[in-house]
């Protein structure tokens, strides 16, 4: 074969993109585009050079293997895939072959940035307070309000978040309290935002009857696999937050919503390597008890926001429309650690020699 040339190419950036309908009068109607993009990776390597004399390589019939490698920045985006906008990364190799077409060849591969949910900001507890007066045909029914509460902003997939809360139903009717995180995607360009809201997760309380009280003692609501929260990036945002939410008939429901922060590296409640290993590992996994073994699917994103605020039906997509996303490396680094933890350390020998044994010669 004869060959001119072997070049490579790494690549990784931001792109969003949308289209919105605007109408001007009565019946002119135009389409108005948006879109953006940010590089965040750039590398670009021959390795294959041509020769000086500007004839082209022969290589010989058989499989000939060109290693590669360069160094990723110190910040990267985290791999995304959303409705408007994506974050990619990709090499490409490109073959040059005198008096015919270049070949190509690309490759695909993710970057997770890693956060660290073990700092200050994100150890803090999150707490907050609404109430709503409950009307009907102008007439006054009563107030509801709601308290909650949870230990820290940061949490990692696969961690269970310990809701705090106190209901109070000082109306005529019955509520519903109910808990979810909520997912919002973000895409910025040329000055407009884009955003696409979805839950993640939700848990339905108790029904509460007129004037009592409902206290939550650490409800349980379990994070399932999603991609980390995305905060830096300038055209692309993914936010969590958890809403606690009471149907109220008659009127619009009560939300009160508390950040969060959906990290890669979890919480290290152990300070101290000398405590024991047996305590922390029964410790780590009490929650376990608390998980359903059947969860049931996240609700539709209308049935815990009010109305004006849903701009679209934004349930979870469905696993047909995320086509091979979730079959690739992007959710794999999500996982549950559940190994048994090693021996605890000892200085005395479990197995020590039996007396009956005679020693043996060293000389012979």
């Amino acid at each position: 074969a004869r060959l001119g040339a072997l070049r490579l190419r790494a690549v990784g950036a931001a792109r969003v993109h949308w289209t919105e309908s605007r109408s001007a009068g009565s019946s002119t109607a135009y389409t108005q585009s948006y879109s953006d993009q940010v590089e965040f990776l750039s590398h670009r390597d021959t390795l294959l050079a041509p020769p000086d004399n500007g004839e082209a390589t022969v290589l010989q019939a058989g499989r000939h293997e060109f290693p590669f490698t360069f160094q990723l920045p110190e910040t990267l985006v985290t791999s995304f895939e959303g409705k408007h906008g994506s974050v990619r990364y990709w090499v490409k190799a490109k073959l040059h072959r005198p008096w015919a077409t270049v070949k190509k060849a690309k490759k695909e591969f993710t970057v997770i940035e890693p956060i660290d949910i073990n700092t200050p900001t994100l150890l803090a507890p999150q707490a907050g307070a609404k109430e709503k007066l409950a009307r009907a045909w102008y007439c006054n029914r009563g107030q509801v309000s709601v308290t909650a509460k949870i230990d820290r902003k940061g949490y990692t997939p696969g961690e269970v978040i310990p809701i705090f809360a106190e209901i109070d139903n000082c109306t005529s009717r019955a509520v519903v309290p109910k808990a979810a995180i909520i997912q919002t995607q973000t895409f910025i360009a040329r000055g407009t935002k884009k955003q696409k809201k979805s839950v993640v997760t939700s848990i339905t309380g108790d029904s509460i009857p007129a004037g009592k009280r409902e206290v939550w003692h650490g409800r349980a609501l379990k994070i399932p696999p999603v991609g980390p929260s995305i905060l830096q990036c300038r055209i692309i945002q993914v936010e969590y937050s958890l809403k606690v939410c009471v149907d109220i008939p008659g009127t619009s429901k009560l939300l009160l919503e508390l950040p969060l922060v959906i990290g890669t590296i979890p919480l290290h409640p152990f300070g101290s390597r000398t405590s024991s290993v047996s305590s922390q590992y029964s410790v780590n996994l009490e929650w376990l008890s608390t998980i359903p073994e059947q969860l049931e699917a996240p609700p539709e994103y209308s049935a815990v926001v009010s109305s004006p605020e849903a701009e679209q039906s934004l349930a979870p997509p469905c696993r047909s429309e995320l086509g091979d996303i979730l079959e690739g490396p992007f959710f794999a680094y999500i996982q549950e650690f559940r190994f048994r933890p090693p021996p605890l350390y000892s200085e005395v020998d479990p197995n020590p020699p039996s007396e009956n044994i005679r020693p043996r010669c060293m000389t012979c």
